[in-house]
């Protein structure tokens, strides 16, 4: 096992969205996402490389002790994940997107795509996915809204469009 992987959980729950989080950087956000995941009933995919060691103690801490029933898993890269979800689904979030989350309908089983935290999602997927790349709108005076919470709103958006209890 590599130093930066432990053993994900077996399936806790039938993941109604995947969440992604390619190379994400801080564990206080990945904990957080990964407890808003069990809240909603998501699968978190982590895209490595990480930012931190998955048996980081504030990792774990934002989590809480929700990381024991979180279905989820980290693969190696890209093409990893590629080969894990069906990524005709997915839906990747960016400043950079003109289209407004509001202006779709998610499904069951959709992949909902975030990138790090100090650049976001790399150009490369930006370009090729240009007709799923949706935006969370905020006011100009703020750069970003931190990872934590654009996942929390994607993620409840979803969630409230198909009545999921």
């Amino acid at each position: 096992m590599r130093a930066d992987q432990t053993e994900p959980p077996i399936a806790v729950y039938e993941p109604l969205l995947h969440v992604v989080l390619y190379q994400p950087e801080i564990p206080h956000n990945t904990g957080s996402v990964g407890r808003t995941c069990v809240a909603v009933g998501a699968k978190l995919w982590l895209v490595r490389p990480l930012g931190f060691r998955l048996d980081d103690y504030y990792l774990r801490r934002a989590g809480l002790d929700y990381w024991e029933q979180l279905n989820w898993e980290a693969v190696d890269n890209w093409a990893a994940l590629g080969q894990r979800l069906p990524l005709a689904q997915a839906w990747y979030f960016s400043k950079r997107a003109d289209r407004p989350y509001t202006d779709v309908r998610f499904s069951a089983g959709d992949i909902l795509v975030f990138g790090r935290e100090s650049a976001g999602l790399p150009d490369e997927l930006i370009e090729a996915h240009r007709e799923r790349l949706l935006r969370i709108p905020i006011r100009p005076a703020a750069r970003s809204l931190n990872l934590s919470n654009a996942a929390a709103i994607a993620l409840f958006e979803a969630r409230r469009q198909n009545d999921w209890q």
